[in-house]
């Protein structure tokens, strides 16, 4: 069969634009695009064969020579995609279609030349069968005529001579119509069984493609659940790392909270220091008193004595000393009095940092 139809033998009946695909002879799974781009596809008439085929040339490269059968199937597995299979080219023809309306016409015009094509094979079946019978009656013809015609003798001798090839030719004749029919019975179950096991490869076929879609599906799900996964572990990472800071943040408190209780111990004992302190401080204005009332006394013992020169000398003497000591008890009073103001001023920033600390805490 040519590629290219002789215009003059084949005529195209419909014409149609698709991608074309073939399936991949090693794993029988896979689509391989046949064409870059859309191409023609055609349905051609032989008149002459009274046969149909669907052809489709790419430039210079044919790529679709199929001989449509009346055992062929055209299945849409999408709502734009469709494919047959072709015994004879040993292959699966698949075509990607612009819309789904330009499926629906090729599906139409496909099941339309099945059926002519069925019709062609039943008529030149019969063909075959009455030409068949009419060579077997000529055959029987034939041979008795010419017997007749060249048998000379009497009519006992042509009965004894025509009546046993006659009864032969008419059991062979027999013979030949059991046989005819059965093999016309015989080419009709294996023409069944051939459909049959068509539609069987091409549902498998159906079922492999949706097999390997499901596949991919769910090849798809594992990669996305795995992606999933993996920001699932970094997130269970970073919620570690939180965790770990959360504890180390936790004994840092735990820290302030021992610091602070030492804190608030030191300022228990310097409170107690502080109130020894001003108890020490409240016997100053006794001493002070006392002091007055020796001066006092002194500036009586002055007047009484004025007279006692010695005395007065003597109690000059000891007037200065007590001054000297009252001196010195005053300044040791002030150094005393700094002091404690300065233990006062460190109490009182000391408690204000304890405050500060608690309000941070």
């Amino acid at each position: 069969i040519s590629p290219v139809p002789p215009y003059s033998r084949e005529q195209p009946i419909f014409t149609t634009r698709a991608h074309v695909f073939q399936i991949d002879p090693s794993t029988k799974k896979n689509w391989v695009p046949a064409s870059k781009q859309a191409v023609t596809v055609s349905y051609f008439y032989d008149s002459t064969r009274n046969s149909y085929r669907i052809i489709s040339v790419d430039g210079a490269k044919v790529i679709i020579n199929s001989t449509i059968t009346p055992n062929m199937t055209f299945t849409k597995t999408s709502q734009k995609f469709g494919q047959w299979a072709d015994s004879r080219a040993n292959t699966v023809f698949g075509l990607g279609f612009p819309s789904e309306q330009q499926l629906t016409k090729f599906a139409e015009k496909f099941q339309e030349v099945k059926e002519a094509a069925k019709l062609a094979r039943d008529k030149s079946q019969e063909k075959i069968e009455t030409s068949s019978i009419h060579s077997q009656e000529s055959g029987r013809e034939t041979p008795s005529s010419t017997r007749a015609s060249s048998v000379n003798g009497t009519d006992d001798e042509k009965a004894s001579h025509g009546g046993p090839a006659e009864a032969h030719l008419k059991s062979e004749n027999d013979k030949l119509k059991i046989a005819l029919a059965q093999s016309s019975s015989n080419v009709k179950k294996w023409e069944t069984e051939l459909q049959t096991l068509r539609e069987s490869n091409a549902r498998l076929t159906t079922a492999l493609q949706e097999s390997a879609a499901s596949i991919e599906h769910w090849k798809k799900q594992f990669s996305a659940c795995k992606e999933e996964n993996d920001q699932l572990r970094s997130k269970i990472e970073e919620l570690e790392e939180q965790c770990n800071e959360i504890n180390k943040e936790k004994e840092r408190n735990a820290q302030l909270s021992r610091r602070l209780q030492e804190l608030e111990t030191e300022l228990q004992d310097k409170e107690l220091e502080l109130e020894e302190l001003r108890k020490q401080g409240e016997i100053v204005p006794q001493l002070m008193s006392e002091c007055e009332s020796v001066s006092q006394q002194l500036q009586a013992a002055e007047k009484k004595n004025k007279d006692l020169e010695e005395k007065v000398r003597t109690l000059r003497t000891e007037v200065e000393d007590s001054k000297h000591r009252q001196t010195n008890l005053k300044t040791e009073l002030k150094n005393f009095l700094d002091v404690l103001d300065g233990k006062i001023d460190e109490l009182h920033d000391f408690r204000q940092g304890l405050s500060k600390l608690g309000v941070d805490n």
